[in-house]
């Protein structure tokens, strides 16, 4: 699934209504984490997911009430049923979800998120909450770019702020705060305070267009990734045949990926049609600072290009090392679908492993 948030901007810009539901804080064991969304419309469920099951349920019949009120409010889900029960959710945890019933009001911050987005900026959605009766809330909510200065005019304590926000983006997991305000020496009322994270999508960037790299290509799309798709060949390299792509170049294979703007978050998957056309590429991308470059080949095949790319003076042997090759997570796969299958396994596993570090 794509940015849940470009995707509320632009069905925004088509005048719908919509209900945004999120994950702001969880308890225990829960199905989803905070940060976890989901678009309803009058007809339900459109995209992203609270978790499923009776969770997400219970969230979808609030927000469709709150799209006839109009009224935004923070629901809370308890997790706690006995096994014994023949429906009822048993994770053990509790969950409170924000259900935004006018996003609409914040088209400009879900704009600027999405401008971000297209320019490979990250950020912080920040989301103020505050309590009114009965469980409604009033909402304001400002997109800040990494590299922004913050400058937001609240009744807070801006340096903290800024330091949260900073802490936000380094861990990479949202937060909620929850800071007290004193209305008089006996009340007190508390206001919530939302940071979340946004990244660009990894570019998944496919050197090939073939029957494995159109199934890689689907599969990099559902896994949130970037989809790219580079070959010489416009009778394969497409839109029909890459409709899930985000971008498919038609030009010489080493040419475009030399081109190609790699960063550390880019992940190069070399499938061409030959060992010369793989050749290319890799020398291209080889000395790059790249989070993964996975290169398909028989054991020898690859074997044989290792002793050129060292005796041509093209890659140390530390950076030919480094090369996924054979591709793919070794699943004893045979068909094109399983081999796909095995070099999607072995880019989750990368990606998993580098967020971890982060």
């Amino acid at each position: 699934m794509k940015n849940i948030y470009v995707h509320l901007f632009n069905l925004l810009e088509e005048r719908k209504s919509l209900v945004l539901g999120t994950i702001i804080d969880t308890i225990g064991s829960a199905p989803q984490v905070p940060g976890a969304s989901a678009l309803f419309s009058e007809e339900g469920l459109i995209e992203g997911t609270l978790g499923g099951g009776l969770l997400e349920f219970d969230a979808q019949k609030k927000a469709l009430q709150a799209l006839k009120k109009r009224t935004s409010l923070i629901s809370e889900f308890s997790l706690h049923e006995d096994l014994s029960a023949e429906e009822g959710a048993i994770c053990g945890g509790e969950v409170k979800i924000l259900i935004d019933a006018s996003p609409e009001v914040h088209r400009d911050a879900f704009h600027k998120l999405s401008q971000s987005l297209n320019e490979r900026q990250s950020g912080v959605l920040a989301t103020f909450i505050n309590k009114l009766s009965e469980g409604r809330v009033s909402l304001l909510r400002y997109w800040i770019e990494r590299a922004e200065k913050i400058q937001i005019d609240l009744e807070i304590d801006h340096s903290l702020f800024q330091e949260e926000v900073k802490d936000t983006l380094t861990e990479s997991k949202p937060k909620l705060l929850k800071i007290k305000e004193e209305i008089s020496p006996e009340k007190a009322e508390e206001r919530l305070f939302f940071l979340e994270p946004i990244f660009p999508l990894p570019q998944l960037v496919i050197a090939g267009a073939g029957h494995i790299g159109q199934v890689v290509a689907n599969l990099g799309s559902l896994l949130n990734f970037e989809v790219t798709v580079i070959d010489d060949r416009a009778e394969f390299a497409n839109k029909e045949r890459f409709p899930g792509a985000d971008h498919v170049i038609v030009d010489e294979i080493g040419k475009s990926v030399q081109d190609f703007p790699i960063s550390p978050d880019t992940y190069l998957v070399i499938v061409t049609r030959g060992h010369r056309c793989d050749a290319d590429a890799l020398r291209e991308c080889i000395n790059s600072d790249v989070a993964y470059i996975g290169m398909i080949g028989s054991r020898r095949k690859i074997k044989l290009m290792r002793k050129e790319f060292l005796d041509q003076g093209w890659a140390t042997p530390d950076q030919f090392d480094r090369v996924y090759a054979p591709i793919g997570t070794d699943i004893q796969s045979k068909t094109v679908e399983e081999i796909a299958i095995s070099i999607a396994a072995q880019l989750v596993l990368v990606r998993s492993q580098i967020q971890n570090k982060g």
